[in-house]
């Protein structure tokens, strides 16, 4: 399949409709996100996958602005035949709470005062960013999500969905994270602040009117900046090599590259990011922590996803001990989860360089589908001895063809179908029994979808029962679902 880009994009606006409620109680009014989205959401609306994006990241991951060059930060996986398939897949990405991207953050105009909020900004948690974000979602109408994708404090965002909202995901991607911020991301994250907090320009965070800490800024980024790349990646791509001379200058200017590198990557940054910004995102990861009483095991224990915790063998910034440390948990919840080690030379920035390992990974994770994946769960089902008219006017209200038939503990004994409704009334049956079909063909969730596919197609029929190892009914999956999957989304 032809590898696109998604083309020209634009970035959207979604007001929340009420006041958010932050963690710590304060409120929000007027809060708007800045989004994007790429493919079209399916007629059930169960092809969206969201993307989460780092730290100083944006809702553009994919495609182009117009009058713009550059592509979107995760272009290289997201389009039309890529890994995150847009034939296939609705895709959204928004900047978060307290962004400078069109999101509402301290450099946004306060309702209260009509002025910048700057320091009189609330203090925001992970958890608030997930709130608001699921405010977008819910805008679309969208009940589940097929996928939550993020790498660096992008994956902080999966595990905090993975824990806020486990019925509102069916697959979670997490790279390159970790399920609490360590004391050594606490303190790169404080040194950071402090650059930005002694700049005089930050002027107690009220600069918008004048010249803004950009000296600071920059101090911060660079700082940031070296926990992102590794030794070795250092070494390959500078070594000890000079910035345009061929012997030290012997003053404290630029002698090296990698100085001279690592100020264009703090000047470079001050032209797209705002101080404050910076400090309350910053702030937002030291406080997350998803462990309670210092248990990983019980503070994941209400997620549901399935899990692909992908860690880089060189990420010295979030290591791959702490990603194994979230499949630890999730194992021990008896979760559905698959842990691989990418390696890479590039160090933490190898979550937004490695398109070939990670798209390798999440190709195979998006695409390997069970029937648990995709059916239904809001199952409609009749008791025995029900009579056949009010069995009718169940399937006609709830416009099913398909209707199980289970005793008092919810076990399958049967199947009617709007076919047996008809015969019923062609043959005067009165009672169920004489019309349901008991030896059901169904379907176990952790059956895959193409062994689904044939039998369905096997037996001429459109729609399995799901049912657990008791045979309770647990869903019902119809071949609407099966041909999104493997006929795609066109």
């Amino acid at each position: 399949m032809k590898k696109e880009n998604v083309g020209i994009v634009e970035t959207k606006d979604f007001n929340l409709p009420d006041e958010l409620v932050l963690e710590n109680g304060e409120k929000l009014r007027d809060v708007h996100l800045a989004y994007e989205t790429y493919g079209k959401l399916n007629p059930e609306k169960s092809n969206a996958i969201l993307i989460c994006h780092a730290l100083t990241g944006d809702a553009h991951t994919a495609g182009l602005h117009k009058g713009d060059s550059k592509s979107g930060w995760w272009d290289i996986l997201i389009g039309p035949g890529k890994v995150v398939d847009t034939d296939r897949y609705f895709v959204i990405c928004s900047n978060v709470l307290g962004g400078c991207k069109g999101s509402t953050g301290p450099s946004s105009i306060n309702p209260e005062t009509g002025k910048q909020y700057g320091k009189g900004f609330p203090f925001i948690t992970i958890t608030d960013m997930v709130k608001a974000q699921k405010e977008l979602v819910d805008h679309f109408g969208i009940q589940k999500l097929f996928a939550v994708i993020g790498g660096s404090m992008g994956g902080v965002q999966v595990l905090q969905w993975a824990v806020s909202y486990p019925d509102y995901m069916t697959k979670a991607i997490a790279i390159a994270t970790t399920a609490r911020s360590s004391p050594q991301q606490i303190a790169f994250n404080e040194v950071a602040r402090i650059a930005i907090l002694s700049d005089p320009k930050w002027n107690n965070g009220d600069y918008y009117g004048g010249s803004a800490p950009t000296h600071g800024l920059a101090l911060a980024r660079m700082i940031g900046h070296i926990t992102y790349l590794s030794d070795a990646a250092m070494h390959q791509k500078f070594g000890r090599k000079l910035q345009d001379k061929e012997e030290y200058d012997y003053n404290l200017g630029f002698d090296f590259e990698v100085e001279s590198y690592l100020h264009y990557q703090g000047q470079s940054f001050t032209r797209r990011f705002d101080a404050n910004s910076y400090l309350y995102i910053s702030k937002a990861l030291d406080y997350f922590d998803l462990s309670k009483k210092g248990s990983l095991i019980e503070g994941m224990k209400v997620a549901k996803a399935k899990f692909l915790v992908v860690a880089v063998s060189s990420d010295w910034l979030y290591p791959p001990y702490q990603s194994r440390e979230i499949v630890s948990a999730l194992s021990a919840n008896d979760l559905d989860v698959t842990y691989r080690e990418i390696e890479s030379n590039y160090g933490h920035d190898a979550f937004l360089l490695e398109s070939g390992q990670l798209g390798y990974l999440i190709g195979n994770f998006l695409s390997h589908t069970i029937v648990s994946d995709v059916m239904k769960t809001d199952i409609v089902s009749i008791k025995q001895g029900i009579s056949i008219e009010e069995t009718a006017r169940v399937m006609f209200e709830k416009g099913i063809t398909h209707l199980p038939v289970v005793n008092e503990t919810n076990e399958l004994m049967g199947i009617v179908t709007s076919w047996d409704i008809s015969k019923a009334v062609a043959l005067k049956c009165k009672t169920l029994s004489g019309i349901m079909t008991k030896n059901v063909l169904t379907a176990k969730g952790n059956e895959d979808i193409e062994s689904t596919a044939k039998k369905m197609e096997q037996n001429n029929i459109s729609a399995l029962p799901v049912v657990d190892d008791e045979k309770k009914i647990i869903g019902i999956i119809g071949s609407e679902e099966i041909n999104r999957l493997i006929g795609g989304y066109r």
